[in-house]
């Protein structure tokens, strides 16, 4: 149960995975948002800025392989050529990771301010 109701517990647990990896892969500012009472898009978004342009290729290449490990591949991906926002779609979560720029122009966070955002700490615990 999250925010009244009732999830997939595979998407649950894909989304503390993925915010696991990013952290260990030194990601910053990372946020994981529940935007499914909000959009028919996605019911997680995961966003997390990297320090550099092949910082944040390197992020979206682990998360890729971390998964695919678990045989969870991504549907598809954006912008990895230039790499200030990179776009990964894992159907029931979205995936952005940017440069500190671009995050900074873009503010999913507060153009998505409703959303219930999900402590890291969850995702450290497992």
């Amino acid at each position: 149960m999250f925010g009244g109701t009732t999830l997939d517990k595979k998407s649950t647990d894909l989304t503390l995975k993925i915010l696991k990896i990013l952290d260990d892969k030194k990601a910053l500012d990372i946020k994981g948002l529940y935007v499914g009472e909000l959009t028919t898009v996605a019911d997680y978004f995961v966003i997390a800025s990297g320090t550099s342009t092949t910082h944040v290729k390197s992020l979206c290449d682990e998360i890729s392989e971390k998964l695919a490990e678990d045989g969870v591949y991504v549907n598809h991906i954006e912008g990895y050529n230039s790499a200030t926002w990179i776009l990964m779609d894992y159907g029931s979560i979205v995936v952005h990771i940017f440069t500190k720029d671009e995050r900074n122009f873009y503010s999913l966070e507060r153009l998505w301010g409703d959303a219930k955002e999900i402590a890291l700490d969850n995702a450290l615990s497992d």
